[in-house]
């Protein structure tokens, strides 16, 4: 039974570019405008909760920028000095955008520590944390479900889990602000701002090891190397396949590279044909290339030196 293709490298960002294009414009700019909103209500509150989650929204709409400048780089066409064109533009912005993230949680979590150690005698407003805490969580849901139908492309996916993330962070916020009105206990704040700084290091290290695993040419997710040679030698023509090789030019394209024991060069044709369409009905890879190796029969070493070596 064919396999679904995998939706790892399904390209519905390339199907409908100036779609994904506005909806990353528009979620970059609330994201924009509700980071300097949330920043300022964070200073006046002296909320580190709250100033965790506009620093997460300020990275946020860098990543957003970050990602339409690198999907606008992946579509250019291939040149004679980017033969396979710019595709790992859009993962080297992955990359940049998760860097970030990390550098946040570092900046976020020595904050807090600090506020921990040595608590600052002004209160946090609890009621400014809770409100600004609940806008944060609606403009998230929002951004989410816009998002959520595009996730195909690495940074529209890296986007929506930065966007999850600012939700979490919203919560976090909202349970603070909450806390403190009720209990008035001030450590909740930076307790919980390094909750957010850890949400921002586990999505940041998730996205690194994935444009990282891209980078470095490893089979995609959702392929199996073995398998997928397994099945190419039970094709008909083909007696084994060797040296094979999948790895990712991009988020959403799938190359490989394999060299075909065939019976007769004469048939290579028909077999290259199959082949191709077996690689790309089954396992949605269509960037193929292969090189065939004629099958000739030997006289085993062994049997030959066996024989006697005869008069001279």
């Amino acid at each position: 039974m064919p396999l679904a293709e995998p939706s790892w490298h399904h390209h519905p960002f390339a199907e409908q570019g100036s779609d994904s294009r506005r909806r990353l414009a528009f979620c970059l700019g609330l994201t924009a405008l509700y980071a300097l909103i949330e920043f300022a209500a964070a200073r006046w509150a002296h909320s580190l909760a709250l100033l965790g989650d506009s620093g997460h929204m300020l990275v946020d709409t860098l990543a957003l920028v970050i990602a339409m400048a690198g999907a606008s780089l992946s579509r250019r066409p291939p040149s004679e000095h980017q033969t396979y064109g710019w595709g790992r533009a859009e993962v080297i912005a992955a990359a940049i955008n998760a860097i970030l993230m990390l550098t946040l949680f570092g900046i976020l979590a020595t904050l807090s520590v600090r506020r921990l150690l040595r608590p600052e005698p002004v209160a946090v407003s609890g009621w400014t944390v809770l409100v600004i805490g609940a806008g944060g969580l609606i403009l998230n849901l929002g951004i989410t479900r816009i998002l959520r139908a595009h996730r195909g492309s690495l940074n529209v996916r890296m986007t929506f889990w930065h966007a999850m993330g600012d939700l979490f962070g919203s919560l976090a916020a909202i349970v603070a602000g909450a806390v403190i009105v009720t209990t008035g206990w001030m450590p909740i704040d930076p307790i919980l701002s390094l909750f957010i700084a850890s949400l921002i290091l586990v999505v940041g290290i998730r996205l690194f090891r994935q444009a990282l695993h891209v980078l470095l040419e490893g089979v995609p997710p959702g392929l199996d190397a073995v398998r997928i040679g397994e099945s190419l030698s039970q094709l008909e023509g083909v007696l084994s396949v060797h040296d094979l090789h999948i790895w990712a030019l991009s988020s959403e394209q799938v190359a490989l590279s394999a060299h075909v024991m065939v019976e007769t060069l004469g048939d290579w044709s028909i077999v290259l044909e199959r082949l191709a369409r077996h690689l790309e009905s089954r396992y949605g890879i269509r960037h193929v290339t292969l090189q065939p190796e004629s099958w000739v029969r030997k006289v085993p070493v062994e049997s030959v030196a066996r024989h006697p070596a005869g008069p001279r």
